[in-house]
């Protein structure tokens, strides 16, 4: 996510070097701080959306959940009338809530794991900015009076910690292996062999759960 990787950029951003680079350590800082509150809000806008999202997966995700055992009961339904074939209807509808409801699950979970990114990175900007805001007269102040002393140092003087670069650039690759593995699952979805035994299991498991009602009602 490009936004995540600009917040990284920002969070790792060691102000002492910035300013000890920068023809004009005034003009820096402040642009620095500038580009921290744009990116704030751009971070607070995503946190919101991804929220909102998320609710909207565990609202779609209860719905199937419901509809799945509402159909479990109508099979059950069938079954005391002795309805068979209307049984075997009812349960191969609950079983594509079922499915349904499976897919949303792990789609609610990587949303969570999203949302949880986003407020890190958020809390981590957060600080960083009353970092700069704070320090900012201090560092100025403090480059005027060293940075002849500093000379000798910017060649070995580190960014700061890439652990959060690195917990991105996991999230990147978590997102493009999804992405991946969804391409992969729309190919096989077109292959007319798997179909057929997708729908043998399919028809195999209402028979199967057929018989464990008729079990429970006889």
């Amino acid at each position: 996510m490009a936004l995540l990787e600009r917040v990284a950029t920002l969070v790792r951003a060691n102000l002492n070097d910035l300013i000890d680079k920068a023809e004009d350590p005034e003009k820096m800082i402040k642009q620095v701080i500038l580009d921290m509150q744009n990116q704030l809000l751009q971070v607070k806008t995503q946190v919101a959306i991804s929220i909102a999202d998320q609710h909207v997966l565990e609202k779609k995700l209860k719905e199937n959940e419901d509809s799945e055992r509402q159909w479990i009961k109508r099979a059950e339904m069938a079954v005391d009338k002795h309805d068979e074939a209307l049984a075997r209807a009812a349960l191969e509808r609950s079983m594509t809530y079922k499915n349904m409801a499976e897919s949303l699950r792990q789609q609610v979970e990587d949303q969570k794991a999203q949302v949880e990114n986003l407020k890190a990175a958020l809390l981590k900007l957060q600080q960083k900015l009353v970092e700069a805001q704070s320090k900012s007269d201090m560092l100025i102040a403090q480059h005027r009076r060293s940075r002849a002393m500093h000379k000798a140092n910017d060649a070995s003087r580190a960014m700061g910690d890439d652990s959060n670069a690195a917990a991105f650039d996991r999230m990147k690759d978590k997102v493009q292996h999804t992405e991946a593995a969804t391409q992969a699952n729309s190919e096989l979805l077109s292959d007319d062999v798997d179909d057929r035994f997708a729908a043998l299991e399919k028809e195999r498991e209402i028979d199967r759960l057929l018989a464990e009602l008729k079990a429970k009602r006889s």
